[in-house]
């Protein structure tokens, strides 16, 4: 595997981690003490790494697109919703922080690509692209993982503001993993891609 494969894939593997610790310190600050519990709290990678989705399935999309694009997933952080003070808007913010904290990593790296100039970073340099890397990567996972469809966050938040009616709908949804396949794709296709690449641009001032 080439030295910038690696790399990639440590940088995934990290932005992952980060995702689902936000899940479950957002969870304890609402009164839901399970994943510190669980020692899940942590950014060693040990108890958070899926094998699969970690490691495996993110090599070999790295070797297969010549190592040019990856995803992945972590060990979803555990947490108990009856536990939060208000399960209502409580599961909605554990929902949304490890979406928020992808987009913190890409604005906190992706300014330092705005104001290269002024911090002298110089573009093209290895540097320059390992920035470049980690904002693009953490935007991607963050728009990704807010997509409205079980079992991902912007599910759990979506549903969470509905009636409870919808229920239903959640669970079909969530046990039908061709129609998550086909509608990701769709995703990638029309929304993911477009607000990722704008999302880069406002950020950073450049595009893809």
């Amino acid at each position: 595997m080439q030295v910038e494969t690696l790399f990639f894939l440590v940088i995934l593997i990290f932005s992952v981690i980060i995702h689902e610790i936000a899940h479950g310190y957002v969870a304890e600050m609402l009164g839901d003490p399970t994943a510190r519990l669980a020692g899940r709290l942590t950014l060693n990678p040990v108890p958070h790494i899926d094998p699969l989705g970690s490691i495996i399935l993110p090599a070999l999309m790295l070797i297969g697109s010549g190592g040019s694009f990856a995803f992945g997933w972590a060990k979803p952080v555990p947490y108990n919703p009856y536990n939060l003070r208000n399960q209502k808007w409580g599961t909605v913010l554990v929902g949304a922080a490890g979406a928020l904290a992808n987009l913190f990593i890409a604005l906190v790296f992706g300014l330092m690509i705005r104001f290269h100039a002024e911090l002298g970073i110089i573009p093209g340099t290895p540097f320059f692209e390992i920035l470049g890397t980690i904002t693009f990567l953490n935007i991607i996972l963050a728009v990704f993982n807010m997509i409205p469809f079980p079992p991902l966050d912007g599910a759990k938040v979506l549903f969470s503001v509905l009636p409870y009616r919808f229920q239903q709908i959640h669970d079909y949804l969530e046990h039908n993993w061709l129609l998550f396949i086909v509608f990701v794709f769709f995703f990638a296709q029309y929304i993911i891609q477009p607000i990722s690449s704008f999302l880069l641009r406002a950020i950073t001032g450049f595009g893809i």
